[in-house]
């Protein structure tokens, strides 16, 4: 049953009501408290477990529901939540004892009191693996303690990685800064962090067949966009529609992925998706609203047959529940390349338009509109993306009508470069 409040206050000890759409997310009672609970099957060992999230009503539905998403992120990462909280626990009193802060205590402070509350779960959860996977002796040691040489070290040991260790550098900046604000190192330990390696932990871009491409942004031309579009059906079907869903909605994967029957609406014999703004980008910026997309043409078809086939939940359903992963989309298009050695054995089509990713298609919309003649803002507004300044503040125009009418011409020249001789 849905997470109703009178059920909640009347619920005997031992009794439980859970949360639709939430697995295994349930208001447990006792005789003393009500209590939200996460029970899962751990992925270590495939044991059912359970570990407490909150009490209710100090802790709401809302605050439940996001609490269960970013533990359930951990857990299909392969943590078993019930274990390290045990462990946890386990090392606290060794902490106290020792009464020595470390790297690893600042770094699990900034996690629980910054990342936690101002990060979605799956960004949470990649800040704890990056943390996890790379600190090594570095966690042990005394934060206060920490040479400007060590941390110059500890970078340049990553520098064959360096997108990862930027990221890095910048986490542990902030972890520090977050020490510093809250008073858990002394106001002199100084931010290596902040100071060290600037500008030099820059990508290479990434290799294919051995060689370096760059960090340019790929744009299709024109002509391969028509080819691209005429060899999309040798994907699968769902690969194929979200690749539409780019260049026809401009929209980001996480957001198409992500989208429900619900949110799909008829206005004036027009089709419109909704993407509430928690599921954009601009989730946490104050002026930011719900994205509005007329769905034209291909688009209109793909998210039709999709509602018929789906209804109100998510239209492009993972097996284990949720939406797919946008990994999943990328590692498909890699996966048809024609350089691409990965199960060379397994005889597929191969793409004819090369080195690109989903996400350039996205930009390759955009860049076609411009082309047209598309006026910035409305082109900006397209893509999701909040005007900067004193205009993001004062112009809160929505564009619906202009939304409605470039992308109908796009429609158009989109379907002019399918046509096009090959």
């Amino acid at each position: 049953m849905g997470f109703d409040a009178r059920a909640a206050k009347s619920l005997r000890p031992g009794e439980h009501i859970i949360v639709d759409g939430s697995p295994g997310l349930r208001l447990v009672a006792t005789a003393t408290t009500r209590s939200w609970t996460y029970r899962f099957k751990s992925p270590v060992d495939g044991r059912m477990r359970q570990i407490k999230l909150g009490t209710w009503p100090a802790m709401s539905v809302s605050a439940a529901i996001a609490s269960w998403e970013q533990r359930r992120t951990e857990r299909d990462a392969g943590v078993d939540l019930a274990r390290a909280k045990a462990e946890a626990r386990a090392v606290a009193p060794k902490r106290a004892r020792a009464n020595v802060y470390t790297v690893n205590d600042l770094v699990q402070d900034y996690i629980a009191g910054h990342v936690d509350v101002h990060r979605k779960a799956k960004g949470a959860a990649e800040v704890r693996r990056m943390f996890d996977k790379n600190l090594g002796t570095l966690a042990a040691r005394p934060a206060a303690a920490v040479r400007r040489g060590e941390a110059f070290d500890f970078l340049e040991g990553l520098a064959k990685t360096p997108v990862q260790a930027k990221y890095l550098r910048q986490e542990l900046g902030a972890a520090w800064d977050y020490a510093l604000d809250a008073g858990r190192v002394s106001e002199d330990t100084p931010n290596w962090w902040r100071l060290i390696m600037r500008g030099r932990l820059r990508s290479k871009g990434k290799k294919i067949e051995g060689e370096h491409i760059g960090t340019a942004k790929r744009v299709l031309r024109p002509a391969e966009a028509g080819d691209l579009i005429r060899w999309l059906p040798n994907f699968t079907a769902l690969v194929d529609d979200i690749l539409t869903l780019y260049l026809w909605t401009l929209t980001r994967g996480a957001e198409t992925l992500a989208m429900e029957g619900r949110e799909i609406s008829i206005e004036a014999d027009v089709m419109w998706w909704t993407v509430p703004k928690a599921k954009t980008k601009n989730a946490r910026i104050a002026v930011a609203t719900d994205l509005r997309v007329p769905l034209v043409g291909r688009a209109r078809a793909v998210v039709e047959r999709r509602v018929k086939l789906y209804g109100q939940g998510y239209l492009f359903p993972a097996r284990n529940g949720g939406p797919v992963k946008q990994k999943v989309i990328g590692v498909a298009v890699w996966s048809a390349m024609p350089y691409c050695t990965t199960r060379p054995a397994r005889p597929r089509p191969r793409l004819t338009v090369t080195h690109w990713a989903p996400h350039d298609l996205r930009r390759t919309s955009r860049t076609l509109l411009s082309a047209m003649g598309c006026p910035n803002e409305i082109g900006e507004a397209l893509l999701g993306h909040v005007a900067p300044g004193v205009v993001g503040v004062y112009n809160l125009h929505q564009y619906d009508a202009e939304r409605l009418d470039w992308l109908t011409r796009l429609d158009a020249r989109l379907e002019e470069l399918a046509r096009l001789p090959v």
